[in-house]
C-alpha cells in the first residue's frame, strides 16, 4: 500500500512513520509548511510547526530511507483555521483549532492531494485506534494521550483511508521505540501551544487582530455592571482567572464566565455552580459510520479533549441534534465540539461529533 506519511518533526508522527515502513508499505513522508511566514515560528516553541520541526522531520526520513517533501498549506491554513479562530472568539465562541486542522487540513486537503497522486492512505502520529475497514474509530490505548475527540470530525470516507499506527501503544514505549531506532526526536518535548501563537498569548494574538472592542461584565444573577473589557475575545465560557473584576462575589467565592454576548458585548459572570448545563444544542453533525441516526440514541458525550463527559441521549432536530446529559457537565462553551461515543465497550468507539451552539 503507497502511504503518505504526515511528518511534524515529532516523536509520534516519527514513530507513525517508521510502523508504516515496517509494515511493509511504500512511504513517502511529508512536512506541512503552515506558516505564512516561517521565521514568526521560532526555533525551540512549544508548538508543532517551526523550522526546527521542520528539520527533525527531514532528519527522521533520512534515518527510515524514505523521500521526503515539505508540502507548502500556509495560505489555506490561514484562511480555514487562523481565520475560523479568530472570527470563532469574535463571535463568542471558544473554537479548538486542533479539530479544525485535522478536519479541512491534514484529512481534506492533504488527504485529497495524496489520493490524486496515488496514495492509498495517510499516516499520522495521532493517538486512536482505526479500522478503517467499518470504519471505526476508537480511544487510544493510553488515556492519557487519547486524541479521538479531536478526530471526531473526520467523515467515513476520510477514515478510510487513514492509518493511525501508535493508537495502541503507551506514549512512554513510543519514546523507547524511537530510542531503540536512533532517531534523535526521542526525547523531545510534546508540542502544548496552539501551533501558530507559539507564544502561548491567546489573548495579546486576538487582540492584535481584533482591537479594542469594549463592553461590560455583568453579573449574572443581579445584573449589576462589575466592570469592563476590551472585548469579548478575550474570555471563554468556564473562565475564572484575569477576569478584571476589583471586587469579590458577596459570598466571598471566585466568579466564572458563564456567558458570552458578542452583539452587545457582555461577558456574563457568576457562581460556579451556575455552569452546570444539562442540555446541548449543536450544529453541523458528522457521523463516523457515514450514515445519520434514523432516531435518538445513547451515548457517552465528550466536550473537551481530556475529560468533561456524560452519559446522554441524541436527538436530532432541524439543522442539528440536541444532547440531553444524564449527569450535568460545567463549562460547556458554544464552539467546541461535543463528541458522541457508544455507550458499550467502555465508551471506546466514536459514534460522531457536532459542533455546540448553546448548552443550559
Amino acid at each position: 500500500m503507497r502511504v503518505l506519511a504526515a511528518m511534524s518533526g515529532g516523536v509520534d508522527s516519527s514513530v507513525a512513520a517508521a510502523r508504516a515502513v515496517a509494515a511493509g508499505h511504500d512511504v513517502v513522508g511529508v512536512h506541512l509548511a503552515l506558516a505564512r511566514t516561517r521565521d514568526a515560528l521560532r526555533s525551540g516553541s512549544r508548538g508543532c510547526c517551526s523550522r526546527e520541526d521542520a528539520a527533525d522531520a527531514a532528519r527522521t526520513a533520512d534515518v527510515l530511507g524514505i523521500p521526503y517533501y515539505v508540502w507548502d498549506l500556509s495560505e489555506q491554513f490561514a484562511r480555514d483555521v487562523v481565520d475560523d479562530f479568530v472570527d470563532a472568539y469574535a463571535g463568542g465562541e471558544t473554537p479548538n483549532p486542533c479539530l479544525r486542522c485535522n478536519e479541512k487540513i491534514k484529512f481534506e486537503a492533504v488527504l485529497e492531494r495524496a489520493r490524486a497522486l496515488g496514495f492509498d492512505a495517510v499516516c499520522t502520529g495521532h493517538y486512536a485506534r482505526l479500522d478503517p475497514s467499518v470504519p471505526e474509530l476508537r480511544r487510544s490505548a493510553d488515556p492519557d494521550k487519547d486524541q479521538s475527540y479531536v478526530l471526531a470530525v473526520l467523515r467515513a470516507d476520510q477514515l478510510r483511508n487513514a492509518l493511525f499506527p501508535i493508537g495502541d501503544t503507551p506514549k512512554s514505549q513510543i519514546r523507547e521505540e524511537a530510542s531503540a531506532l536512533g532517531l534523535r526526536v526521542a526525547g523531545k518535548p510534546d508540542s502544548h501551544d496552539i501551533c501558530f501563537i507559539p507564544t502561548g498569548d491567546t489573548r495579546g494574538f486576538l487582540a492584535d487582530r481584533l482591537g479594542s472592542r469594549p463592553g461590560s461584565l455583568v453579573d449574572h444573577e443581579t445584573g449589576e455592571v462589575l466592570g469592563t473589557h476590551a472585548g469579548v475575545h478575550g474570555f471563554t465560557v468556564g473562565q475564572r482567572k484575569g477576569l478584571g473584576i476589583d471586587r469579590p462575589a458577596a459570598d466571598g467565592r471566585p466568579r466564572y464566565v458563564l456567558g458570552i454576548e458578542p452583539v452587545s458585548g457582555t461577558v456574563r459572570v457568576g457562581s460556579e455552580t451556575a455552569l452546570d448545563v444539562s442540555t446541548i444544542d449543536a450544529r453541523s453533525p458528522v457521523w463516523t459510520s457515514g450514515a445519520a441516526p434514523d432516531g435518538p440514541f445513547g451515548c457517552v458525550a465528550q466536550v473537551r479533549a481530556h475529560g468533561g463527559t456524560a452519559p446522554a441521549e441524541v436527538v436530532p432536530v432541524e439543522g442539528g441534534v440536541r444532547v440531553d446529559l444524564g449527569s450535568a457537565l460545567r463549562g460547556v462553551a458554544p464552539g467546541q465540539a461535543v463528541a458522541f461515543y457508544r455507550p458499550d465497550d467502555a465508551g471506546d468507539v466514536v459514534l460522531g461529533s457536532a459542533t455546540i451552539t448553546t448548552a443550559h
